[in-house]
């Protein structure tokens, strides 16, 4: 399967405002929305990370990138994507009068990390520092995204730095969080020769029995993968089909 990571980083909005708190920006003082400044991607598992950004390519060029990868892509991981990153895109096609993306399977991560855990911050630098990961590019805030919105050529190497810096942590991330995603992507429905004994969520032969499921319909043999450590259950109950008719 192709499981695609991605991350997108945009220009603020630019705006005349009278203050610097609680301020109620209209439609007529703001000066320019923002817009995609660039992408990092790759394939989950390939070493070839993919960056564009409206520096290097014309925006159209840049956005038909990202919709390609989307094309050919299973599934996407993200950290907020669905929130941000994916309808931020959405408008951008909508906008160059691109045709939408197929429907692909979305995992985000910030929302298995907010449903999951309870970290001080939710974060991606603090969680994946946490969890020894590494930590997102430093950079000088703010700043950085001006100089690049006025094509600073410098700036524009440490925000490609910083984008694909993201993209690396996401697939770290992605892979220690992995048994705790719920409707994880299942990496035997491609497979030609599978025994039935392969975890669906990494993939690799590596089940061993650990109790049971029990539902109103039958009680079904669980399993753990001694690889990712996710859990996953036979289909097939372990009561035969006649002896639930008499239960009934």
């Amino acid at each position: 399967m192709k499981i695609l990571l991605l991350d997108i980083e945009t220009s603020p909005n630019t705006a005349h405002v009278w203050g610097l708190w609680q301020q109620n920006v209209s439609l007529n003082q703001l000066l320019e929305s923002s817009y995609t400044m660039c992408y990092s991607a790759k394939w989950l598992n390939e070493k070839q990370i993919y960056f564009d950004s409206v520096q290097k390519s014309k925006t159209i060029d840049m956005l038909m990138g990202i919709h390609g990868l989307l094309e050919q892509a299973d599934a996407v991981i993200h950290y907020n994507g669905t929130k941000f990153d994916m309808p931020t895109l959405n408008k951008e096609f909508l906008i160059h009068k691109i045709a939408p993306p197929p429907p692909i399977k979305q995992i985000d991560l910030l929302r298995v990390v907010k449903s999951q855990f309870r970290f001080p911050s939710n974060k991606l630098d603090y969680v994946a520092q946490r969890l020894g990961l590494g930590k997102k590019k430093d950079h000088e805030g703010h700043t950085l995204w001006i100089k690049c919105m006025a094509n600073d050529p410098k700036a524009w190497k440490t925000m490609e730095m910083y984008n694909i810096q993201d993209v690396v942590l996401l697939e770290k991330l992605y892979k220690k969080l992995l048994p705790w995603v719920k409707s994880p992507i299942n990496q035997n429905i491609m497979k030609k020769d599978r025994n039935g004994f392969d975890c669906p969520t990494c993939g690799k032969a590596s089940l061993v029995s650990k109790g049971f499921n029990y539902t109103t319909t039958g009680a079904y043999q669980r399993y753990q993968c001694k690889a990712c450590g996710a859990y996953s259950s036979d289909k097939r109950s372990i009561i035969p089909h006649s002896k639930l008719k008499h239960l009934a």
